[in-house]
């Protein structure tokens, strides 16, 4: 008889105290727990070095917890690569029991494993997600890199509960010229929203 074992340590690219730049909370101060390992392979995606979870060191849950709750701020995002590649049972359940609310950030590509507070869906076409993932969202996060993305990212909006809200968000590089497209689209299609990367714009992690 075999004993499952939660994961107790994660390959952590990177965790810091910022403001999250994204989506329905946007300027909200938050600890983000960048784990590496990603099998989604986004061509723009903007931290490729998150892809190999061997290149990162391991961190115990512990560890995680210990260094987010240095701060006061009680909302831990989970991000990467694609954090749902690993059984976050223990890490959310640990953050939870610390007074944090969990976000993940995923592709839906993988299953979710916890009990998480919200759940920020972001598709990408190089992997679909998976349909329990889709009916767990809270946020659905269309990354829009070319015009032909608005009409894949309606076919999500019609799969996602009624709760989730929906937002699109223009791929970095090409904000330029895609932000006042996002724009025109909202104006005629009002169930969205828009998202930018504002912490970018005001240059903090």
């Amino acid at each position: 008889m075999t004993t499952h074992t939660h994961t107790t340590s994660y390959p952590v690219m990177e965790h810091f105290y910022t403001l999250q730049g994204e989506g329905y909370h946007t300027g909200k101060a938050a600890y983000f727990i960048r784990l590496g390992g990603c099998d989604v392979g986004c061509v723009w995606c903007d931290v490729k070095d998150s892809w190999d979870a061997s290149a990162h060191p391991q961190m115990t849950v512990e560890e995680i917890v210990a260094a987010a709750s240095a701060h006061p701020g009680r909302i831990a995002v989970i991000t990467g690569g694609e954090p749902a590649m690993h059984d976050l049972t223990l890490l959310n359940d640990s953050l939870q029991s610390a007074g944090f609310l969990t976000h993940i950030e995923t592709s839906g590509a993988h299953p979710l494993h916890g009990k998480l507070d919200w759940i920020t869906l972001s598709p990408k076409k190089f992997k679909a997600p998976l349909s329990a993932v889709i009916d767990q969202a809270d946020e659905l996060k269309i990354v829009v890199f070319n015009e032909s993305d608005f009409a894949w990212g309606e076919q999500y909006a019609a799969l996602v509960e009624p709760f989730c809200k929906l937002y699109l968000q223009p791929e970095w590089s090409k904000r330029d010229v895609i932000t006042p497209l996002i724009i025109d689209y909202i104006k005629q299609h009002p169930q969205w929203q828009l998202s930018l990367q504002t912490h970018k714009y005001i240059n903090i992690p």
